[in-house]
């Protein structure tokens, strides 16, 4: 429910495309995980601020003539390469049987050096050896005769130190399997040329298949950096290796993770997806509850929800374990079970989250809200898994994932299960619209948004995502239509000015944007003062990132960011934001501490993982400028974090 995660999912539509960049695909994926989790979390408003971590080239229109001019030089220099390294690596396929050696009896003059030999030959006899002997290791490599090429471009090294026969020795390696041979010889090529495209391959592929992901993943970053990203396979094994550092760190961290509540902010926004219900019957505040009992734990904390502070969820959570444990809950039972499971599953807790909504329904199969809640739980997991790998539109053979599917269907019985006990309850609308929305089902989310509306006008949340949905439809006069009624039958709920700004923001209506959540925020304020309790932080958010899209002005953004956090040091949105208004400065380092930050925060593996995909796209973009100083200047050209426009600002 906040645009600075959902801001990327402009991005995400094009993820799919064969003409995206490596890092654009990057953010597309990862912002479209974020924007499932706030979906779920509540209303998600779909704009196209904030700020992205792009490392591609510039758009191929730009400086056009300049860059057909690097093409033809990069293509005759590529060609003198392919020339001076006599073709040895041609095309390969793994599955093809090897050919026999070669017997073909060598020239008779082709020289043996030595160690000891070599000392005695003038340097124009070195030269003409060492080109002999690359000839006939090449038409040893030619021959699949590896050995016999790893004999003569040895002896060719010892008369000359050339890059290219380590780089050719270390190609007969490979062909052998023999993983640190090629590493050895790469990194002894690399080390005469360190902008050797090849080499650089040659040993990032050699570190992948030791498991050495993160040292493979800088061979290739720098590869990519180098050829001006025109390489699509390395720019693929760039996600590839992302997602395998991201994934292993992950796990690593799952294991000793402990289970926290997110942010209030997220809590929040998920609590409110559900219509605000009176306290059930029998655990009213004038109800006479024995101290310590089932019924005076529940009691309790539903109370301490209401302060919307993260003190008073954490108490909230402990109130419902504990009024499980004491038991003697009565008709409350399946409540109970419900209440336990949300905040379990707000935790992470999914499969003892699942479990107690189970359970919930076994005791009460009438209860609607933990069929709701077991259909988002289904769509969140499957959803994350479905998009857990960057490079997830690679690998699958189909483009389909059964998973998904699988979970999918799920999530669709217990919306209707929920319509067979009462088909008049407007949250299984609302909820089934959220999963017809993530799957960018438009037209069947506004069917059951209205159907939301009509059961119940006064969920303030069903008109906001119906203008929404709307404004994806491309319906945009509709969309501003709606939120002007919005604005006229509920102009004193904050959220409404929210995402009515985040709609203006997309439309690059900067003044309007910031004006309306200038005014969220002094509600959210005056709320707050009246109320108590705790501050929704998106409008301030939303407010720095319309400040950097229309001013460029990042001090006022950090500033908002940073009053953000010190309202809700937890919520993951203001840190991802942070994190991304530094990298568009060039503050790679700080950027850094702040992606990491925002893996700390992630609920589950799968958000972990898009965390780190994030840290690790930053780390590698650090370690490239220490190990190839020469490459950061080109870096910054590419618009690695230096400032260039926002998706949505062009």
């Amino acid at each position: 429910m906040a645009s600075a995660r959902n801001a990327t999912a402009a991005a995400a539509e094009s993820a799919s495309q064969a003409t995206a960049t490596t890092w654009e695909r990057l953010t597309s994926w990862y912002g479209e995980n974020k924007v499932v989790a706030w979906t779920i979390a509540g209303v998600t408003v779909v704009a196209a601020g904030g700020t992205i971590y792009y490392l591609s080239q510039p758009p191929p229109q730009a400086s056009d003539k300049t860059s057909k001019k690097d093409r033809r030089k990069a293509k005759k220099k590529d060609g003198e390469k392919a020339a001076e390294e006599g073709k040895v690596e041609p095309k390969t396929d793994a599955k093809a049987a090897p050919k026999a050696p070669s017997v073909e009896a060598e020239p008779e003059e082709l020289p043996h050096v030595t160690e000891d030999s070599v000392a005695q030959l003038s340097e124009q006899q070195r030269k003409d050896y060492a080109a002999k002997l690359k000839a006939a290791g090449n038409k040893a490599y030619g021959s699949k005769d590896y050995n016999r090429a790893i004999e003569l471009y040895g002896q060719a090294i010892l008369c000359k130190a050339d890059p290219v026969f380590y780089s050719n020795r270390a190609a007969c390696w490979n062909a052998m399997s023999n993983w640190s041979k090629v590493i050895e010889d790469t990194t002894a090529a690399i080390n005469l040329d360190s902008e050797y495209v090849k080499a650089l391959n040659r040993r990032a592929n050699a570190y992948e298949q030791e498991s050495r992901f993160s040292e493979a993943l800088l061979d290739y970053t720098a590869s990519c950096i180098i050829d001006q990203f025109r390489n699509e396979n390395s720019a693929q094994a760039v996600e590839r290796l992302l997602k395998k550092v991201a994934e292993t760190k992950a796990k690593s961290i799952m294991e000793g993770k402990e289970k926290r509540l997110p942010s209030p902010t997220f809590v929040s926004n998920y609590l409110q997806s559900f219509r605000a219900k009176p306290l059930p019957e029998g655990l009213e505040e004038t109800a006479d509850l024995e101290d310590g009992s089932g019924k005076w734990y529940m009691r309790k904390g539903l109370q301490a929800i209401q302060t919307r502070t993260g003190e008073g969820y954490a108490e909230a959570a402990q109130s419902f374990d504990k009024a499980i444990e004491v038991n003697n809950l009565d008709k409350h039972e399946a409540f109970a079970y419900n209440m336990r499971g949300t905040f379990r599953y707000l935790k992470g807790e999914n499969e003892l989250a699942l479990e107690d909504l189970n359970k919930s329904l076994e005791i009460d199969p009438s209860l609607v809200q933990s069929y709701v809640k077991r259909a988002s739980m289904h769509l969140e997991q499957s959803r994350f898994s479905f998009r857990s790998t960057l490079a997830s539109e690679l690998d699958a053979d189909d483009g389909t994932d059964n998973s998904f599917s699988g979970k999918r269907d799920e999530a669709a019985r217990d919306f209707e299960l929920a319509t067979t006990h009462n088909a008049e309850d407007p949250d299984i609308f609302y909820h089934r619209a959220q999963l017809h929305f993530i799957l960018s089902e438009f037209s069947n989310a506004a069917t059951d948004y209205q159907k939301s509306i009509d059961l119940d006008s006064k969920f303030i949340f069903s008109h906001i995502q119906l203008g929404v949905t709307q404004y994806k439809m491309g319906s945009i006069a509709s969309s501003m239509a709606t939120f002007r009624r919005c604005i006229k039958n509920f102009g004193d709920k904050s959220d409404v000015y929210n995402y009515y700004g985040e709609l203006l923001l997309d439309q690059q209506k900067y003044q309007e944007a910031v004006e309306k959540f200038e005014t969220a925020v002094e509600m959210e304020r005056k709320t707050v003062g009246e109320r108590g309790g705790g501050m929704n932080v998106l409008p301030l958010i939303n407010k720095a990132l319309a400040l950097f899209q229309w001013k460029q002005d990042f001090s006022a953004a950090e500033e908002l960011c940073q009053k953000a956090l010190i309202i809700d040091p937890e919520c993951d949105i203001a840190v991802a934001t942070m994190a991304q208004l530094l990298l568009q400065q060039g503050k790679v380092t700080e950027a850094l501490q702040y992606f990491e930050r925002a893996a700390e925060l992630s609920r589950t593996e799968g958000e972990i993982v898009n965390a780190l995909s994030y840290a690790e796209a930053t780390r590698t973009q650090l370690e490239v400028q220490d190990k190839y100083p020469q490459l950061a200047s080109r870096l910054q050209g590419m618009g690695a974090g230096m400032g260039g426009p926002p998706p949505g600002v062009r």
